[in-house]
């Protein structure tokens, strides 16, 4: 999941070198912590919402919720 999150962020950020992502992992909920340099929220949060739904289909398999936090 991370390097997933990872790869969608660099190609819409323009500093992708700046990009980070770690997995902190409970027993049923899965927090990625994703630091970039500039907003990727984009316009109203579409792009954070739309992240946020790739992950949701991503997680699925491993019957595991979740959670996507963007920290600037």
């Amino acid at each position: 999941m991370k390097d997933l999150i990872k790869r969608i962020a660099k190609a819409l950020v323009d500093h992708p070198e700046q990009v980070a992502a770690l997995e902190v992992e409970g027993e049923q909920v899965l927090v990625l912590e994703l630091k970039v340099a500039k907003k990727i929220i984009g316009k109203q949060g579409r792009t954070a919402r739309a992240i946020r739904t790739i992950l949701s289909a991503a997680s699925g398999k491993a019957k595991k919720r979740t959670v996507l936090e963007i920290i600037e």
